[in-house]
């Protein structure tokens, strides 16, 4: 599927997961640590999976947005999305990630939550890079 590129950005990470990562203009300049949980140190950094979980949320919550009107479900000014990403090995070799987005509509019905965060994940890039991939949950808290 051709995409019609509107904006483009550039990261360059090394070291890999114990290592550095920056954005071009350096907006993005953080320091990465292998998770005990991964056999690494642990300790200060981020990691691939929080810098997922960070663009996938917000991500999400802009997609949100942007179908709000045509579901006519409004978005409330203190609503939020909390990824949840899991990082393990795969049944087939390799390994995957999980992601669970968990949104916070104060004062929306769930229904309507529910139909504006399916709306979402139709036209979400994140979901749209992920489909039939990652097994992504959507909560409505």
């Amino acid at each position: 599927m051709p995409v019609d590129v509107i904006y483009k950005t550039k990261a360059t990470s090394t070291g890999g997961r114990d290592g550095h990562a920056r954005s071009e203009d350096g907006s993005v300049d953080v320091n990465l640590v292998v998770p005990k949980e991964m056999g690494g140190p642990g300790g200060e950094g981020a990691n691939p999976e929080k810098l997922f979980a960070a663009g996938y949320s917000a991500c999400f919550l802009g997609a949100m947005k942007a179908v709000s009107g045509k579901v006519g479900v409004k978005v409330p000014a203190d609503a939020s999305v909390t990824a949840e990403i899991g990082f393990g090995p795969r049944s087939e070799g390799g390994y995957g990630i999980t992601a669970d987005l968990t949104i916070d509509l104060p004062g929306v019905d769930k229904a309507e939550a529910e139909k504006l965060a399916k709306a979402a994940h139709e036209v979400c890039p994140y979901s749209n890079a992920t489909r039939n991939n990652v097994d992504v949950g959507l909560i409505i808290a």
